[in-house]
């Protein structure tokens, strides 16, 4: 929807493709959803949801047997993220290197984007 031709609107490292594609064959779902909603201290906070069928508007991203949706209302915040998976010893778990946010609170857990991208209220 508002990809650049020849260019994948997010990019997946090795680390989460291994981790998503381990969940998809968990269950036998179809991937992951990523999107973004309103909450969160900073504003906005990331989403991913288990896929069993593909929305025809979704933006598919797919790498080494992983599959990535990207929803609709999300393209724009998320087009030229990398999605990561870090393991450190207290957590785990994906890392959005996204460099349309311009602020991200201290707990890591909500975004703010650039006011050009932002949704009116």
């Amino acid at each position: 929807m508002f990809g650049i031709p020849g260019k994948q609107a997010v990019t997946i490292t090795d680390k989460a493709a291994a981790q998503i594609s381990k969940l998809m064959a968990k269950d036998g779902h179809q991937g992951l959803r990523i999107g973004v909603k309103k909450g969160g201290c900073a504003g906005m906070e990331y989403t991913m949801d288990y896929v069993t069928e593909v929305d025809p508007n979704d933006e598919v991203v797919e790498m080494s047997g992983a599959r990535v949706m990207i929803a609709p209302m999300a393209q724009m915040f998320l087009f030229g993220t990398e999605i990561d998976y870090e393991v450190s010893l207290l957590e785990s778990g994906f890392r959005f290197n996204n460099p349309n946010v311009s602020e991200a609170c201290g707990c890591g857990e909500s975004i703010k984007f650039d006011t050009a991208l932002s949704p009116s209220e």
